[in-house]
């Protein structure tokens, strides 16, 4: 699923195409210059232990879903200067609580034949858990964020729980399917796409 941050670009490289006028199309998927919640701001170190029992926790509900180590968590999730994976957390004012936290990491592809660009910057969420934070607002953030950090478009599965923003967050289908192999397991019945939380990087 797609959901257009620089829709004038994606419908110059006809990765999109507009229902309406380019103004209207502009409009429709602006998005607030800063983030909305409260206590939002880039993880850091010290977030690790917090951030990894929050991904525990979340990650239990699921049939098939990895553990992470404090190790994996630092690895992963903790933002480095090369710009591949952007993870930001939600602190309670009050208490310093970390509540909530979203993630997405960049992949730039190369356009070809078309002469006023030639990257597409894109942003593919990966873990998000909410406790306080609603779910739809925390991933409003995110899009924020990777527009703010010069995304064209930010990417996601029908894995999780992401199905619940698609509606009121903008997103639209797109026009492939990412297949899952699976070998040394047993399963009793197929899979549905809302269990799984494995999201590979």
């Amino acid at each position: 699923w797609h959901r257009s941050l620089n829709p004038k670009k994606l419908i110059e490289i006809e990765f999109s195409y507009p229902h309406t006028t380019l103004k209207n199309t502009i409009a429709f998927y602006k998005l607030p210059e800063t983030p909305l919640t409260p206590g939002f701001r880039a993880m850091v170190k010290s977030d690790v232990v917090a951030l990894g029992l929050l991904l525990e926790q979340y990650l239990e509900q699921f049939t098939i879903a990895p553990e992470f180590s404090p190790e994996d968590i630092e690895h992963w999730f903790i933002p480095t200067n090369d710009d591949v994976v952007h993870t930001f957390v939600v602190e309670d004012l009050e208490s310093g609580r970390i509540t909530d936290f979203c993630s997405f990491y960049t992949l730039p592809s190369t356009i070809l034949g078309n002469a006023k660009y030639k990257v597409l910057k894109a942003a593919y969420s990966f873990y998000n858990v909410s406790t306080k934070t609603s779910f739809c607002q925390l991933i409003k953030d995110a899009l924020i964020m990777a527009k703010q950090k010069g995304m064209d478009v930010f990417n996601t599965l029908d894995i999780m729980h992401n199905k619940v923003v698609f509606e009121d967050l903008k997103f639209k289908p797109g026009d492939g399917n990412l297949q899952y192999y699976l070998y040394n397991y047993r399963l009793k019945n197929q899979l549905i796409p809302e269990e799984l939380g494995l999201l590979l990087l």
